[in-house]
């Protein structure tokens, strides 16, 4: 949450991710059939073909392009450090001696192991997974999308954010290489961008947020 929320069997499924590519598919007259999966697997199992495109609030990297082609930008965000309240951790700088939490195969994850001095960085299946270890005294901290840790502290209470950190990430709906699917997809992205659409989305997911420049101009060529 708030880009996945639920599970695609439940009648409230849905989220930012979920909505927008609903909107895609609609403007590109298809249906969407849902599947969760594994995020550790979900680039090398799009590319093998088992799913026609991931909606996985994923981060555009070179390395995940060895795998698999993604689409234009739709979303930018940032990480996060979330501590429990009142941890004397209020900044990377204090991890030295800290088991630092985050989703298995994540930019979090990423961060975490090369660019700070943490002592351990334990990953874990989902990033729900990490805060629920936070409040349970597992980690001492966990590094996850600024968004996500937003939801999380408005909604449990007990943890708070410590310290933003800046990455300015794009997010990319990822599909096989070569898919004639990636034009489509870009095509309906720049009319939901055009159209409101997008900032509608914007607006009932982060309040008081417009997508920016980076997202509503920006393009991404397939490498």
């Amino acid at each position: 949450p708030p880009f996945e929320i639920g599970q695609p069997e439940d009648p409230d499924f849905g989220g930012f991710d979920i909505d927008l590519m609903d909107a895609v598919a609609e403007n590109l007259g298809l249906e969407v059939t849902y599947q969760d999966t594994s995020f550790d697997t979900i680039f090398r199992d799009t590319a093998n073909g088992q799913f026609d495109i991931a909606v996985a609030a994923s981060t555009i990297t070179p390395e995940r392009e060895r795998t698999v082609d993604f689409s234009d930008p739709y979303y930018a965000a940032d990480q996060s450090l979330v501590v429990a309240e009142g941890s004397d951790i209020q900044s990377e700088d204090d991890l030295g001696a800290a088991v630092v939490g985050a989703q298995d195969a994540t930019t979090g994850e990423a961060y975490a192991n090369d660019e700070t001095d943490a002592a351990e960085v334990r990953g874990f299946p989902e990033g729900p997974d990490a805060i629920a270890a936070l409040e349970t005294g597992q980690v001492d901290a966990v590094i996850i999308d600024l968004p996500v840790a937003e939801d999380a502290v408005e909604k449990l209470g007990g943890i708070e954010i410590a310290q933003e950190l800046v990455t300015r990430e794009l997010y990319g709906f990822a599909m096989p290489p070569g898919a004639p699917l990636v034009g489509a997809v870009d095509e309906a992205l720049t009319e939901l961008k055009e159209d409101g659409t997008l900032a509608d989305l914007y607006e009932e997911y982060f309040p008081g947020t417009e997508p920016p420049e980076e997202v509503l101009e920006g393009t991404h060529d397939p490498t």
